[in-house]
């Protein structure tokens, strides 16, 4: 049973910083590529950034410079440190692991190869303005 669990967000006033964690366990995840996804009330989730097997990363344009994402795969754990946050940053954060270990470009949009095999619960981040 792969399961993964989201930390760290909470209520920040723009500007501030976050550093969301995600915990993967029933797996080794060193092979696979990982992203973090956002939802806000009455739209789609969507892509924030990728990291493949790797460590080769890529981001949502909005979120470029101040967004990193990384993995420790001796500690099987994704983050997501985010600075400079902007009210348009509140979401519920999701983690995800892929089913391979490569990215793609398709449509506009990056994505890991072959699709997302399990999500976490998701993590609330919040930005004041």
């Amino acid at each position: 049973q792969v399961n993964l669990v989201e930390s760290g967000g909470g209520s920040v006033q723009s500007g501030g910083s976050l550093r969301l964690s995600c915990t993967v366990s029933g797996s080794d995840f060193s092979p696979y590529c990982l992203a973090w996804f956002r939802q806000a009330p009455g739209k789609t989730r969507d892509a924030v950034a990728h990291i493949d097997a790797d460590g080769i990363t890529r981001y949502r344009d909005s979120v470029k410079g101040r967004f990193t994402i990384s993995r420790d795969n001796d500690k099987n754990t994704l983050y997501l440190q985010m600075n400079n946050l902007k009210p348009e940053d509140t979401a519920m954060y999701y983690c995800t692991l892929a089913a391979s270990g490569t990215i793609e470009y398709y449509a506009g949009t990056y994505n890991c190869r072959g699709g997302y095999s399990f999500w976490g619960q998701g993590t609330q981040v919040t930005v004041s303005s």
